[in-house]
């Protein structure tokens, strides 16, 4: 078992203020897999006054020389890239072979992606051919708070981690306490990777403590939060406090719309996609929007695809998916299941209660409901788990007006052989992000939503501009 209760403040790893032990657990046996220690008020204080004092040397540091300490966490990461994946698969679930091959290698790949949108940022340009003297910088916005959640630890530590090391921000990463140990062993990469002391901090605590302090503090300047829209609303309740920036990146409900011309593979790309990662990404395609058309051949298509996915520990090798994060999780899973049940909807893959053959573990069966309308809950709420629901429709306007209607807008999903078509509902459907038959948002492009799926935008140059501010000078000597 791993014990690891110490915290890193100002280049050091420094026992925590109050002794506050924390279980971390392997959701594949619900064993005890590690213990950390859960952050006090003096903890957080230590840690924003670390990055305070660092902040106007880092700052001022060259951009060049910043993207070489980023350069050097990558190096890190590549020496010890099998404990970074063994780390995320134990605290969260992620079956092995996913951790290897999606989970841990989102830090190069967000990582690569940032320094490459970095030598876009204009640290210091004209404002027009109207107005020669007058100059627009950008300047870094001061001491950051970080708060990341545990669905993908490494996806959401780099993207908030790199863009404000790249813009100058110094910063205090809260983790999940639910996936802690992947952000411990980043914190390893940072401090080797030799970035001055103070810059980067991590204190671990839970929402209503440390997540708390960092939203209300005083000299924090920005909080940058993914998680929860619940827990998004606090935050931005807090931070009103000191006018802080505040930066969310929250649930979804994404649609994935089928139509009738749409490629035969895109029945099972969107099943597979929504199972994912044992449903807890937030931009699954959790509503499968179908034509009628082709409705009854979709069901039992999908109802047939979730039926072969395998679950099994996270340790084992092979495609299967792994257990949800806690029983707080599984819990709600199953009752939004009998929900799905009650509220009419027809069961034709999975169900309630763990798979067979298990009794141990907070596995869910991939489950898929037919027949669901745009106003039963499992519609309409953020399950968070291997949960599909399919809902027909009878021509693009109605297609539109169902995956409109929700409060989320994260990411939404178009299959139709027809470009014409899939341009205009590409424009009509509100949503951050539109992915079309199958094809990923390129490098660079950034993540984020509208709506109640929050506001941030990370990745790409979007990324690091969310840690910069804007000054406007005028009489510029000219050189």
């Amino acid at each position: 078992m791993i014990t690891h209760r110490d915290f890193y403040i100002n280049g050091a790893w420094v026992p925590p203020a109050k002794a506050r032990d924390h279980n971390v657990i392997d959701p594949s046996t619900e064993d005890v897999c590690a213990v950390i220690s859960l952050g006090d008020q003096a903890d957080t204080d230590a840690a924003v006054a670390a990055a305070t004092r660092a902040f106007p040397a880092w700052a001022a540091t060259d951009p060049a020389k910043r993207a070489e300490y980023v350069k050097a966490i990558l190096a890190q990461y590549e020496a010890r890239i099998e404990e970074m994946a063994q780390a995320i698969s134990i605290e969260m679930g992620a079956p092995i072979d996913m951790a290897r091959s999606s989970q841990a290698p989102c830090l190069p790949w967000h990582l690569e992606n940032a320094l490459e949108a970095f030598k876009e940022i204009e640290w210091v340009r004209p404002l027009g051919p109207h107005a020669p003297n007058d100059r627009i910088a950008v300047e870094p916005i001061g001491v950051v708070g970080l708060i990341t959640p545990w669905n993908w630890p490494m996806n959401q530590v780099t993207l908030k981690v790199i863009p404000a090391l790249l813009a100058g921000c110094t910063m205090v990463l809260k983790p999940s306490e639910e996936a802690p140990l992947s952000s411990l062993l980043f914190a390893e990469f940072v401090h080797d990777a030799g970035v001055p002391p103070g810059v980067f901090n991590l204190v671990n605590g839970d929402g209503m403590g440390v997540g708390s302090q960092l939203s209300h503090h005083e000299d924090v300047a920005m909080i940058s939060f993914t998680g929860s829209t619940r827990a998004g609303k606090a935050i931005s309740l807090a931070a009103a406090e000191t006018l802080k920036r505040v930066t969310l990146e929250l649930g979804g409900k994404g649609a994935n719309v089928i139509f009738a011309d749409a490629d035969e593979k895109a029945v099972k790309r969107g099943v597979i996609h929504c199972m994912n990662n044992s449903g807890q990404s937030c931009n699954a395609p959790t509503r499968m929007l179908v034509e009628r058309s082709i409705y009854d051949q979709t069901v039992e298509a999908a109802a047939e695809i979730a039926g072969k996915i395998g679950v099994g520990p996270a340790s084992e090798p092979g495609r299967h998916i792994g257990p949800v994060v806690n029983k707080t999780q599984w819990d709600k899973i199953q009752d939004m299941i009998e929900v799905g049940i009650n509220e009419g909807a027809r069961l034709v893959a999975g169900g309630p209660g763990l798979p067979e053959g298990m009794n141990r573990g907070f596995y869910v069966r991939p489950t898929v409901f037919a027949d669901v309308n745009n106003d039963m809950r499992i519609a309409r709420e953020e399950i968070f788990g291997p949960v599909l629901s399919i809902i027909p429709f009878e021509d693009e306007a109605e297609a539109i007006a169902i995956a409109n209607d929700t409060p989320y807008g994260l990411t939404n999903y178009v299959q139709s052989q027809d470009g014409a078509r899939r341009n205009r509902m590409a424009m009509a459907l509100r949503a951050g992000m539109v992915e079309m038959n199958g094809q990923d948002r390129a490098a660079g492009s950034p993540f984020g939503g509208v709506k109640m799926s929050g506001r941030a935008r990370e990745g790409g140059v979007w990324g690091i501009e969310e840690f910069l501010e804007v000054k406007a000078v005028s009489g510029w000597a000219a050189e």
